[in-house]
């Protein structure tokens, strides 16, 4: 794609400092082996060129990034749990079909099950795209707790089900909720998440939801044989408590600067800002423990802070110039940002005008201007799950029953065996994310995929007729399970989340987030719709067609997906390339808007006073 090698993430030094990118369209991105113009033996580092282009970073990516702003991390970490009750759902649900009870009670048909997993992804659809509306007119922290209050309900409904209608309700209820959490929870992350470290963070909505699963399927395992309903009821009960937990969390959390910046209350922005990049001294860790942060460090945060801020500036008034309708939409926040306000009258007025710039905000995103970065959130969604991660699901009980293994040795060896591969393969995601990026990733993990699918094609081909006469082939092929596993979890998995809620400027990031995950639910409904019947027909034919959309997805990475990592959120959107005079007068007004604003100036002070804390140390 073009202008993507303008931005890269610059390598840790040997004392484990990284830079974030946020470099202006006009001037290139400072070649990663110059001199950096200033920087302090704090984290912090700021780099300068003579052109005007300059670098940023609060600290190192990574494991070590996220130890140092552990402020960020529990916010993310509280923000994630949504993740974690979609990934517990879809655990928990394949051990409580089959129960002894459940079946008793409930003797469903095989229709009436597809409904069942049907409705909760049908419910997520509508709550995803519903989100996108409500994010922005009630705050995403209040988003959060009102998906939150709508799971809880869902989750009492299937919990205490004395029919199949309230069985259906409560996974209706539910879907809908976890929809909307599935949207709400990637968009606040990339928010409030440091350049440096935006990716790391957000590739906790996938750690969440794989261990979601895991903790589904190994509850669901464990109460299996306790006698009566309990066997069902508790498990289903168990998601109430991590819906509690988010519910409290995040009327705690810090409101999004970025939304109080585009709302104009700068002061709120401000001070959520400096909280979120650790300026305030006497911030009191996870554990109780104080951390006095030293005056270099303080100022250099301080400095770094006074640029991101401007930054939001910036890009909020370059929204409200070129896009006022979508800029105004935005602002209807009828819920104060803090809990303990009242709400303002004026954006209760605002709000009163209904929903009628909600169509607008959805139409907005295919416009020419906007219409690569939506195709580039529903692509990665619609990647993540045709690359067959639910066909490998479906089938590979077969495999592992051909092996000679049944009944507990089968489930644990597919669906538990699974799910702790996941969860595994997404550490390193986490770790290293920003440090190897985005496209690497995905077109690594394309490529091994994809060779897995095809080889699984082809063993299901040659043997599947006789698996008892080549075990080694089917093992082969449950090996060829598990190393698919692995790549899906560090690549197409995690990344899914972090683009979408990276491409998109504040005035559609809500909708296009929303649609992006609307995107995502779909996808999963019809994989889930067509791929019995696609392995009734065919399974080699069934592992080659998604053998094909996994070399797809790296032709896709390689060309048409910009590399994101380190580059500030309101500076992305200088990779993408709409064409014609339009882009052309908005980077002119952007950089007129920079001017009035004095960032030049903003950057030029950060530099030296950086410069002089690094003397002085």
């Amino acid at each position: 794609m073009p202008g993507n090698d303008r931005y890269r993430a610059l390598p840790s030094d040997e004392h484990g400092d990284a830079a974030s990118i946020s470099s202006t369209p006009r001037a290139p991105l400072l070649p990663a082996r110059q001199k950096p113009a200033s920087r302090i033996k704090s984290r912090c580092a700021l780099q300068v060129s003579p052109d005007g282009a300059y670098t940023y970073s609060y600290g190192p990516s990574g494991l070590s990034g996220l130890l140092h702003n552990r402020y960020a991390l529990l916010c993310a970490v509280v923000a994630s749990i949504g993740g974690l009750s979609f990934g517990y759902d879809q655990g928990v649900i394949a051990n409580i079909l089959v129960m002894q009870d459940f079946v008793e009670e409930f003797p469903v048909t095989p229709l009436q099950k597809g409904i069942l997993t049907a409705v909760l992804e049908l419910g997520a659809l509508i709550g995803a795209l519903a989100a996108g509306v409500l994010a922005d007119r009630y705050s995403r922290r209040h988003s959060i707790f009102v998906a939150c209050v709508i799971f809880l309900i869902g989750s009492l409904f299937q919990c205490l089900a004395h029919s199949l209608f309230d069985l259906f309700v409560g996974r209706a209820v539910g879907g809908v909720a976890v929809g909307a959490l599935s949207m709400l929870s990637p968009l606040y992350i990339s928010e409030v998440s440091p350049p440096e470290l935006r990716g790391s963070l957000m590739a906790l909505e996938q750690f969440s939801i794989v261990l979601g699963c895991v903790l589904g399927f190994w509850t669901g395992f464990a109460t299996r044989n306790i006698p009566g309903s309990l066997a069902w009821r508790i498990p289903l009960g168990v998601q109430i408590i991590p819906g509690l937990i988010l519910a409290a969390g995040c009327l705690l959390l810090p409101p999004s600067p970025r939304l109080l910046v585009l709302l104009g209350e700068h002061e709120r922005a401000l001070e959520s800002l400096r909280k979120l990049r650790g300026a305030d001294t006497s911030e009191k860790l996870p554990g109780g423990s104080l951390q006095p942060l030293r005056g270099a460090e303080v100022e250099g945060i301080e400095a770094l802070v006074e640029i991101e801020f401007t930054e939001m500036r910036v890009e909020a008034t370059l929204l409200q110039r070129t896009a006022p309708d979508l800029a105004a939409d935005a602002s209807y926040a009828a819920v104060p940002t803090d809990a303990g306000d009242a709400a303002r009258p004026e954006n209760t007025a605002k709000a009163s005008k209904g929903y009628s710039g909600a169509l607008q905000g959805y139409g907005a995103l295919f416009q020419e201007k906007y219409l690569e970065r939506t195709m580039i959130g529903i692509m990665t969604m619609f990647f993540q799950q045709w690359v067959g991660i639910n066909a490998l699901l479906y089938y590979g009980p077969t495999l592992v029953a051909s092996i000679g293994l049944q009944g507990e040795e089968m489930a644990l060896l597919v669906s538990g065996g699974i799910g702790i591969a996941q969860f595994l393969a997404v550490l390193p995601a986490i770790a290293y994310i920003d440090r190897w990026g985005r496209r690497p990733l995905l077109r690594g993990g394309a490529v091994v995929m994809g060779c897995s699918h095809l080889l699984i094609a082809l063993l299901v081909k040659e043997f599947s007729a006789d698996w008892e006469d080549h075990r080694g082939a089917a093992w082969l092929a449950v090996g060829a399970i598990y190393v698919f596993t692995v790549a899906y979890g560090i690549s197409i998995g995690p990344i899914g989340w972090v683009l979408p809620s990276e491409v998109f400027p504040l005035s559609v990031r809500s909708k296009g987030v929303a649609l992006s995950t609307a995107s995502n639910w779909l996808n999963n409904f019809l994989i889930g719709f067509i791929t019995p019947e696609l392995m009734a027909i065919s399974p080699a034919a069934t592992f080659g067609l998604f053998a094909t959309a996994s070399f797809a997805a790296y032709m896709w990475a390689t060309y048409r997906v910009p590399e994101t990592s380190g580059v500030a959120l309101e500076e992305i959107g200088a990779m993408f390339h709409a064409g014609g005079s339009l882009e052309r007068e908005e980077a002119e007004l952007r950089e007129q808007i920079e001017r009035d604003l004095g960032l030049s100036d903003v950057v030029r002070r950060a530099a030296a006073a950086l410069a002089g804390d690094g003397e002085d140390m």
